[in-house]
């Protein structure tokens, strides 16, 4: 794992020597941002799949519905007879799960690389790095200490919750109009068990990016708040032609 980890000290340091001329002092955040741009790049393949996925669930929402008439009175069966439809016409009621847990070693890549002290048996430089007046080692707690929410070091925080809050609102509209078109049937939705429970809180958890940002590593954060960005304007792009379509598994992570 040390071995592995100093391998990855070592590309966020060449990136960072590459857009030097660009960003200077900021560069290794520069570095962090591209390399979350990467990894959504990989992931895209998976987020097309799951677009076409849940286009392919839309389309059955007729044979649910009738299935949902002829199986009212029984929710066991109803629930097994629409996994069955889900198998035959190989659609996966899950499958916008993928694209948020190939993202999650990534992340943790970061948030171990910029919460270690050192690596490999070395000091860790890059914690001294910052994005303009932030370490991005340091998290919104030590910006606190150090010039308040205004400070240098908290206005970049500022920024970072400004613009979350922002891709969450869109997120937020977005969903709950979707959901307003396409609204769950009484008694939830059979699809998948609990999902009456997950759609109830979804169009929240956009918002919870919010508290992630605050108590991560700056450099964690910055990867959170940029994968989170991207994937609204991905969605965006991808479900443009589905309107009625409320896309409950795949958050913006």
């Amino acid at each position: 794992m040390s071995a592995f980890m100093s391998l990855f000290a070592e590309l966020v340091g060449h990136l960072a020597d590459l857009l030097d001329p660009l960003f200077h002092a900021s560069a290794t955040a520069a570095a962090i941002v591209l390399f979350t741009a990467c990894v959504r790049l990989l992931v895209h393949p998976l987020s097309r799949a799951s677009a076409r996925g849940q286009k392919a669930r839309a389309k059955l929402n007729p044979q649910i519905a009738e299935l949902r008439k002829k199986h009212a009175k029984n929710p066991e069966k109803l629930q097994k007879a629409v996994l069955e439809l889900h198998r035959e016409e190989q659609v996966s009621p899950i499958s916008g799960c993928l694209p948020s847990l190939f993202q999650l070693p990534a992340f943790f890549l970061l948030y171990h690389l910029f919460s270690s002290s050192s690596i490999g048996g070395d000091a860790n430089t890059l914690l001294d790095h910052t994005l303009f007046a932030a370490p991005l080692g340091g998290r919104w707690t030590d910006a606190l200490a150090d010039g308040g929410v205004f400070g240098a070091q908290g206005l970049v925080y500022v920024g970072l919750f400004l613009l979350v809050a922002a891709v969450a609102t869109f997120n937020y509209r977005r969903t709950k109009s979707q959901m307003a078109t396409n609204p769950l049937p009484q008694g939830g939705d059979q699809q998948v068990p609990g999902m009456g429970a997950i759609t109830k809180v979804m169009p929240l958890m956009s918002f919870m990016t919010l508290f992630t940002v605050a108590v991560v590593p700056l450099a964690a954060a910055l990867y959170v708040v940029t994968s989170t960005t991207w994937s609204a304007v991905e969605r965006a792009v991808l479900y443009r032609d589905m309107p009625g379509t409320a896309g409950v598994l795949a958050t913006a992570g």
